[in-house]
């Protein structure tokens, strides 16, 4: 395959892109635009970038919104009332329907990478088999990776650490937590210590649930970063939601950076779902219930944007686009500057691929995987302006999916021309 008239990102010049067996194996400079033959792409000087990568997902629970019952309070507890109450009805058809349905949409929308949480306080395991067994079948068309997730507390649930080393057994990639969820502090402390240790024994990644909570008294993050940092495994180990830290005092969190820093570890925020899920129990003025986004990105501390749900107990929206999620995410987040623009689809590409801890074989450079998106814009500042569509994906040089944006017919009635080429079985 080869592509011409391309945009790079923080480039502009166009660019020739060449994948032979899959793999990206030559990138040049083009002095001028030309003209396709019948075998090559022609990019017409859009952007071309890394994939989208979509860090934190459910979907085990995706499209299950108001089955058996609505989450009337939008706060994240009654979520997993409402997910506890959905899980008896849980089957393997069930799973892989709605599993099918959501990775089509999200590869609809740029996505390749995914690392999704599958609920492990379920003595069947059967999200989590389903998740492990879906992701080797997909792996042609997008890679998953599946943590496995304590939901209602791994050490305060009955046979919840023995549910997760068989979890780890079937196959599982990465170790999860939820140390605010756990009945006191000390089994909180408890479990991230287990998790590192179990992170170890089975050599595995680490995504902890932490300090998902308005609470300034939850502060298990410095515990889970303190035992990444001892035990030198901070880039294998990721921080999601942390929405207590918005409402942490600056002093503290003056200290806790210069350990944040040191540990190394990733970071995750989730801004759709937790301006939605937080300061539910204020009044006025009320909390964003966002992490620190804007500071940990300062600090050179690495952080990404995940969308986290679609339409499940905790989130009733959410349509696949992590175009959307960052353009939200800029807003709350204050991150309004030409500087912040200018590089922002970091925080679905890059910095999600090295939270996955897939760095080393993502990206648009000579000898990677042949893995690209075709983006309608110039720039990073245009596509967010513009909330571009994703005009192409491509594997490993094989297209998973096309569209051309809608036009005006003379008539002016607008006219959908998107089609998709590639189908999941």
């Amino acid at each position: 395959m080869e592509i011409i008239n391309a945009r790079l990102r923080h480039s502009s010049d166009l660019h020739t892109l060449t994948i032979t067996n899959g793999v990206f194996s030559a990138i040049r400079v083009q002095g001028s635009r030309l003209s396709a033959d019948g075998g090559q792409v022609d990019a017409g000087g859009k952007l071309l970038c890394a994939p989208f990568v979509e860090p934190h997902i459910h979907l085990d629970a995706a499209m299950t919104a108001g089955e058996p019952n609505w989450n009337q309070t939008g706060t994240l507890f009654e979520g997993i009332e409402r997910w506890s109450e959905r899980k008896p009805m849980l089957t393997e058809a069930d799973i892989r329907r709605r599993v099918q349905q959501t990775v089509t949409l999200l590869i609809e929308n740029g996505v390749q990478h995914i690392r999704t949480h599958a609920d492990i306080t379920d003595p069947s395991l059967i999200g989590l088999r389903t998740l492990c067994a879906m992701r080797d079948e997909l792996k042609d068309r997008v890679e998953i990776q599946v943590v496995a997730f304590p939901q209602e507390g791994l050490l305060s649930f009955a046979g919840g650490l023995a549910l997760m080393e068989e979890a780890l057994e079937i196959g599982a990639d990465v170790i999860g937590g939820i140390p605010h969820f756990e009945y006191t502090r000390e089994l909180g402390e408890a479990s991230m210590k287990k998790v590192i240790e179990l992170a170890i024994k089975y050599d595995r990644l680490v995504d902890v649930h932490c300090d998902e909570i308005d609470d300034p008294n939850s502060r298990f993050l410095e515990v889970l970063a303190a035992e990444a940092l001892f035990n030198d495994l901070g880039p294998r180990v990721t921080a999601s939601h942390t929405t207590a830290m918005g409402s942490y005092d600056n002093a503290y969190c003056s200290r806790l950076f210069r350990l944040l820093k040191r540990s190394g570890i990733n970071f995750i925020s989730c801004p759709t779902e937790s301006i939605h899920l937080q300061g539910r129990f204020d009044s006025y003025p009320k909390r964003r219930g966002l992490t620190r986004v804007k500071e940990l990105d300062e600090a050179g501390i690495n952080v990404c944007f995940a969308e986290d749900s679609i339409c499940d107990p905790w989130y009733s929206l959410g349509n696949g686009k992590l175009l959307r999620t960052l353009d939200f995410g800029l807003h709350i987040c204050h991150m309004m500057g030409y500087q912040d623009f200018s590089r922002s689809l970091d925080l679905i590409t890059d910095n999600g691929a090295r939270t996955l801890n897939i760095s080393a074989r993502y990206g648009i450079e000579v000898g990677r995987p042949g893995n690209f998106i075709l983006l309608d814009g110039e720039d990073d500042y245009s596509v967010v302006r513009k909330q571009g569509e994703v005009l192409m994906s491509v594997r490993q040089g094989r297209i998973l999916m096309q569209r051309v944006p809608a036009q005006v017919v003379p008539t002016g009635e607008p006219r959908d021309t998107r089609r998709a080429v590639a189908e999941l079985a």
